[in-house]
């Protein structure tokens, strides 16, 4: 299964929720492409905030470790969470809380061999709208 395809399914799976769902998956997307750096970036931003094991195990070919709203939160600052939310119609709570549990997915499905690839973000951009198209028809 190459990396689009775990896009897909890893964005159908956690878009099957509804709209919300599809709001917390956007703000994964958008925390990623801020990010100079991209998915690499926001990995290092986590490995730096304290989180390396957790991180590792998302990128990782192994189980994902759990990460907490607060961990979210300590990691990304007021200022960048509320950022995010701001564009999304999120809380900040709201976002640290589902971003506790979708970005180790949204990270496990780019990195599917233990990796961070340098056009993971691309991809993982393309295969999000193409999902959304097909499910809400833009």
């Amino acid at each position: 299964m190459g990396l689009l395809d775990n896009v897909m399914n890893a964005a159908s799976g956690l878009m099957s929720g509804g709209e919300g769902k599809g709001n917390l998956l956007d703000a994964a997307v958008q925390l990623i492409k801020d990010n100079p750096q991209g998915l690499a970036g926001v990995v290092d931003q986590f490995r730096n905030g304290g989180l390396a094991d957790a991180v590792n195990s998302w990128v990782g070919t192994g189980e994902n470790q759990p990460v907490s709203a607060e961990a979210i939160q300590q990691v990304l600052g007021n200022t960048q969470l509320g950022d995010i939310a701001n564009r999304f119609g999120l809380s900040s709570e709201q976002l640290s809380n589902g971003l506790a549990s979708v970005l180790p997915e949204v990270i496990n499905h780019l990195t599917p061999n233990g990796a961070v690839d340098s056009n993971s973000s691309d991809l993982m951009e393309s295969g999000l709208n193409l999902l959304k198209n097909k499910l809400f028809g833009g």
